[in-house]
């Protein structure tokens, strides 16, 4: 009787065969190596500043020729042609976030000079250089997106639940259509409406943070209506039929049964779609306008938002450009960092409210 010899745990070569975290360790020494070089490069001046991108886009194309020499090496030809096309997956994963490991790593090189308390304390009231901050401009962006949301998620609500539980016909067609080309219109025609709405009862000149949060709202509308009703499309018909069953109306089975069900994927395409208007610039540069002072009160004067902060931070820089752009960087990377946010508490609320399968 032959006693077997058993291969060591941590052994990563164990049965010709390469132990599964060896791939990610090649992967992530190729990205150190990489960086190191171009660490070098940038320490010895041959560089102007450390490339990131160029670090990892070669070390990428480091792993996928080592880890192709040391499969052959280990598990043999055939398995080495699998490790090649496996690696050329990741490596096309890689280059299609590039430009996004790009963004974010200029944003934070080029924000974090000015992410400091007087940022987040001072207005541009009276600084013509250095100094100054975007309060103004944050609490005017937190005022007008909230009124927005306020506007369009009750609007979005009831149509897709008109769509789903009610609409058939020539109306649901047209509702729907119209929705789909509302998806697809360029923000600065949602500011021309807006504008031009206020102008007919006011006059022309209305800037104030109202029809900012209008100018949003109608972007925000046909997001809200596509994400809540395929929502509610995918709850299941039993659950309506049951409560039909029981003799309950339609519409305290819509409130009680079918509403309930879907809040978590209702509330994720409320904080899309915040997400998705909170930075846009050309509408709110035609409707809110821009001010240098706090303002709290969307119903009268110019209201500042971030988007529109950095944009007139970049465009009128003064004679010292560099406090200008930096106060520009810092907006942007607020930007980032609130829609980081709303994502993330957009997946603790579906966590949160997700139907729970009872054992």
């Amino acid at each position: 009787m032959s006693l077997a010899v058993r291969q060591p745990a941590g052994n990563v070569f164990a049965n010709g065969k390469l132990h599964k975290s060896v791939p990610w360790l090649l992967l992530l020494g190729s990205w150190v190596a990489l960086a190191l070089v171009f660490a070098l490069l940038n320490a010895g001046g041959a560089t102007k500043d450390f490339n990131v991108v160029a670090a990892l886009f070669l070390g990428t194309v480091l792993f996928d020729v080592l880890i192709v020499v040391v499969s052959r090496i280990v598990e043999g030809g055939r398995k080495a042609v699998d490790r090649l096309i496996t690696s050329l997956v990741i490596t096309a994963f890689v280059i299609a976030v590039l430009p996004l490991v790009s963004l974010l790593w200029t944003v934070l090189a080029d924000g974090l000079a000015r992410f400091d308390a007087q940022f987040f304390s001072y207005s541009m009231r009276g600084v013509i250089s250095e100094g100054g901050g975007a309060v103004h401009a944050l609490i005017g962006t937190l005022e007008i997106t909230l009124f927005a949301a306020l506007i369009s998620v009750p609007i979005g609500l009831l149509t897709s639940i008109y769509l789903v539980e009610y609409g058939t016909g020539v109306l649901a067609r047209g509702i729907t259509f119209f929705v789909d080309v509302m998806t697809g219109i360029p923000s600065i025609v949602a500011g021309l409406f807006a504008y031009s709405l206020f102008a007919l009862f006011l006059g022309p000149g209305a800037r104030f943070g109202l029809v900012g949060s209008v100018a949003l709202a109608v972007l925000m509308i046909p997001i809200v209506v596509r994400s809540t009703e395929e929502v509610l499309k995918i709850v299941p018909m039993e659950l309506r039929e049951a409560s039909y069953a029981l003799g309950v109306p339609k519409w305290l089975t819509i409130m009680k049964v079918v509403l309930p069900t879907s809040l978590a994927g209702i509330t994720t395409g409320v904080m899309l779609s915040i997400a998705r208007v909170i930075g846009e610039t050309a509408p709110l540069l035609v409707t809110a306008g821009f001010t240098s002072s706090m303002n709290y009160d969307l119903f009268k004067d110019p209201m500042m938002t971030l988007p529109v902060f950095a944009y007139t931070q970049y465009s009128q820089q003064g004679a010292n450009p560099v406090p200008f752009v930096d106060r520009a960087w810092t907006a942007a990377l607020l930007l980032i960092l609130i829609v980081m946010l709303l994502n993330l508490l957009a997946r603790f609320i579906t966590r949160l409210f997700a139907p729970k399968l009872s054992r």
